[in-house]
């Protein structure tokens, strides 16, 4: 059965999703977006001077997410299927975390994010957790 769309954003910030900022190998910050069940929903694009500029890049992201483009495409080097998000820019804001074999499996996990976007909690701590 098929839930609105409006269930699934209202769910999204109940069920654990949470925003993680890791630090790269050369001292950049990136976010990571990740389910209740650990597995990571989505990536940074680029990667930020500071923990606040991340944060605030992932902030950023939700507020504007109706203006970004995005969609689907080959791994680079083959194998695999692969999500980006835009910004007006055309700077890459957000990616899958992993290549998909399927085509339409990464098209699902795309719309998934795009969905979940708007009814992130990010003004609460608690989806801060863990960083």
């Amino acid at each position: 059965m098929e839930q609105p769309k409006e269930a699934a954003r209202s769910a999204a910030g109940a069920t654990g999703t949470r925003c993680q900022t890791d630090i790269d190998t050369h001292g950049g910050y990136g976010w990571r977006l990740v389910a209740s069940n650990g597995r990571a929903m989505a990536v940074a694009g680029v990667s930020f001077g500071s923990h606040a500029r991340c944060r605030a890049a992932f902030v950023e992201l939700c507020a504007a997410h109706a203006h970004h483009s995005g969609g689907i495409q080959h791994r680079q080097g083959g194998g695999g299927w692969v999500w980006v998000l835009r910004d007006r820019s055309g700077t890459v804001v957000a990616v899958s975390p992993r290549a998909y074999e399927r085509h339409a499996t990464c098209r699902s996990a795309y719309d998934r994010f795009r969905a979940m976007l708007p009814g992130l909690k990010v003004e609460e701590e608690a989806f801060w957790g863990n960083s």
